[in-house]
């Protein structure tokens, strides 16, 4: 599996998983420049919710949290701020969803990042 398909994967997973858990997805992979793309926009509960997921297939090189580096959290904020003033949203917070493939498939929700 490459990194695209695996990518996508994980986004699809954890759509089902936000719409499991009450939340609406507004858009997918929301691009505002070569280097930040929001991979999901939901709301919940009044809030607009953007949600950055990382997908790997196991822990052996490290978990999907520690992927989110400090160049990838300023260029989503980035991305956010632009889809605030386009959208004029006033209540939003940035989550941030592991998955891992194996041994067993585990997914977490890490909630108000950054």
């Amino acid at each position: 599996m490459n990194n695209r398909t695996k990518g996508t994967a994980g986004e699809d997973l954890a759509c089902r998983y936000l719409e499991k858990s009450g939340y609406k997805i507004l858009e997918r992979n929301k691009h505002y420049s070569r280097f930040c793309e929001i991979d999901i926009i939901a709301e919940y509960k009044g809030t607009v919710v953007f949600v950055e997921v990382k997908t790997r297939q196991s822990d052996a090189f490290g978990t999907p949290f520690e992927a989110i580096t400090q160049s990838k959290l300023k260029n989503l904020k980035t991305g956010i701020m632009n889809y605030l003033n386009e959208h004029k949203v006033k209540k939003y917070r940035l989550d941030v969803i592991g998955i891992t493939l194996k041994p067993e498939m585990k997914i977490e929700h890490m909630k108000n990042v950054g």
